[in-house]
């Protein structure tokens, strides 16, 4: 399921989603799970950044963040995101589009287990998204926390955790030399399964 039939398209997108992030994973990119995430702040302003996709499967799209931060609470207000997958040396690009909720306790608490310990004292010690002085106040902020944790596991912040895109839509877009590009959009049907359209490109 490598190359994607665009004539022929699956009848469910997630597998060739996750067969797509599975050969972007073999090549030679830094973040091949690196993706944009576009939200809407609860005053209607537009923010985009980049996360990292840390899981994928019917359920949805899956990334962690401070959740005070600018794009925690432009997710928490109710609007839905999108998501971009590009991979330029593939010539290949995915987009999903859905609505949000959170990660669940026991998973978030599993994924931060799992991080670097330095990353794990950051979140305690980030506002993220908010003034901050200088690098010195930032440092002493790592510094107040590995002293607050010092020879314990650190847990969580309850300020901390996941969030997952719901799969509402997911658009495939490959790439081809001559601009005569391949897309084609999936789109859930209340009633179960997907609508598919190929798209010019």
């Amino acid at each position: 399921m490598t190359d994607m039939d665009f004539d022929n398209p699956p009848a469910d997108p997630v597998a060739q989603v996750q067969c797509w992030l599975e050969v972007a994973a073999t090549t030679a990119l830094i973040n091949p799970h690196a993706m944009s995430l576009a939200t809407v702040d609860p005053d209607g302003s537009l923010s985009l950044r980049t996360v990292l996709l840390k899981g994928f499967d019917e359920r949805g799209a899956v990334f962690y963040t401070n959740r005070r931060s600018r794009k925690g609470v432009a997710l928490d207000s109710g609007s839905p995101a999108a998501l971009l997958l590009h991979w330029d040396s593939l010539l290949r690009q995915i987009c999903i589009e859905g609505s949000v909720s959170h990660v669940d306790d026991a998973e978030s608490d599993a994924y931060f287990a799992g991080r670097p310990r330095g990353a794990q004292l950051g979140a305690w010690a980030s506002r993220q998204s908010q003034p901050v002085e200088n690098r010195a106040a930032l440092e002493a902020a790592v510094a107040e926390a590995a002293r607050r944790f010092e020879g314990a596991p650190v847990p969580r912040p309850p300020h901390w955790g996941g969030y997952r895109v719901a799969l509402q839509r997911i658009e495939f877009w490959q790439g081809r030399l001559d601009r005569v590009h391949d897309r084609a959009i999936y789109t859930r049907l209340d009633q179960g399964g997907w609508a598919i359209q190929r798209l010019s490109p």
